[in-house]
């Protein structure tokens, strides 16, 4: 761009001269050339500062890595890689044998667990029939030792008669307090545990949930629409429930972002809303219109981390670009262009905009250059 403006500028110099009959002397040709040099450095430092450009630029997709949540031999794949599948389809299954034997044995222990409620619940009536009766008995005996006690008082009965007839009632009273004593804690047994259930049957309806759970997952199904790229799972495998070891890499069916860099002087002339222009190297001789949709307020190279390090001088010797959120308006459906496609950005602000078309230019130059590459 700059050999245009300044084969421009001395062919309307030549024009000048030979329009005006200018003389060549020593004043006025080093006065047109260093003229050309000053008009030509601020309009560069101008456009560069007012309308930055970046080549650091670059889709970005989000992936997921795709981790079981249970371990064992994959049995089937079910899908291909970058087939479009929407949420919730089955991805590949994993060997259910081993967790469908937990989830019958917990069933099992869960089966015992509340046959052996139901015999406390039993205990629970029968202490309380016992206590029915016991009660009977003691009100019986008392009514008894109360008759008695009025007739000893008039002298029909002996004192061996009335203690005889105490005793039994003091009996039968000692016998309600067993009976309501075990009741008692017949139901604590029966009521014991979580929210008044039992704690043996609360603990086995959580184990077989977890292994009905367990059983489930299985069955790996994709999480939101997208697509497995570089699919290498196959049936016989083994898939470890292991963070850092996923089967596959599930790519989202969404808009990927554009990021671009740009140096820290541009900084004021980058603003959510500017006018912004993205030239791919994978499209030749096109330009796309874009605007910019934020500025991330960040930098990866001024982060600090809690560690056992002291920050060092060598961090500052990382200057750091600032990132831009760039938003693609044109529709790039028809070019199949591939998701972390490299780029170049420009950014139009408000200020000196008249100086815009000199960026314009030089941006659909290096389109054009695209063409132009050699593969060694």
């Amino acid at each position: 761009m700059d050999l245009l403006i300044m084969m421009t500028y001395a062919a309307l110099c030549i024009a000048i001269f030979k329009i005006f009959n200018i003389p060549l002397t020593k004043w006025t040709v080093p006065t047109a050339i260093l003229g050309g040099f000053i008009i030509i450095g601020a309009l560069i430092l101008v456009m560069n500062y007012n309308h930055p450009y970046s080549n650091m630029a670059r889709e970005y997709f989000v992936t997921t890595p795709i981790v079981p949540g249970v371990g064992g031999i994959v049995t089937s794949v079910e899908i291909e890689a970058n087939e479009m599948v929407e949420k919730g389809t089955v991805l590949f299954r994993i060997d259910p044998k081993p967790y469908e034997s937990i989830v019958r044995q917990k069933q099992a222990l869960l089966a015992g667990t509340q046959e052996g409620v139901r015999e406390l619940e039993q205990s629970v009536a029968a202490a309380r029939a016992s206590v029915v009766e016991e009660t009977a008995n003691r009100d019986r005996s008392q009514g008894v030792f109360e008759r008695y006690e009025a007739i000893f008082e008039r002298g029909a009965i002996s004192e061996n008669e009335l203690e005889t007839q105490r005793q039994s009632y003091l009996g039968d009273e000692a016998a309600l307090e067993r009976a309501e004593a075990e009741m008692e804690r017949a139901q604590i047994a029966f009521e014991a545990g979580i929210d008044g259930e039992n704690p043996d049957v609360a603990r086995l309806q959580a184990e077989l949930e977890k292994a009905r759970y367990d059983l489930e997952r299985t069955v790996v199904r994709a999480p939101t629409s997208g697509y497995v790229s570089q699919l290498f799972l196959r049936p016989g495998m083994m898939a470890a429930s292991l963070p850092l070891r996923p089967v596959m890499v599930f790519v989202h069916d969404e808009k990927p972002p554009m990021v671009a860099a740009f140096r820290q002087n541009s900084a004021l002339r980058l603003k959510a809303g500017y006018e912004a222009e993205i030239v791919y190297p994978s499209i030749p001789g096109r330009v796309f219109k874009g605007k910019v949709v934020g500025v991330i307020p960040n930098m990866a190279e001024g982060q600090l981390q809690n560690s056992g390090n002291l920050v060092g001088t060598e961090s500052f010797q990382r200057i750091g670009r600032v990132l831009v959120h760039i938003e693609v308006l044109d529709d790039m459906s028809e070019y199949n262009l591939a998701t972390g496609s490299r780029a170049q950005v420009a950014v139009y602000s408000d200020h000196f905009s008249h100086v815009a078309i000199m960026r314009k230019i030089l941006l659909r130059m290096s389109s054009w250059q695209n063409y132009l590459y050699l593969d060694h």
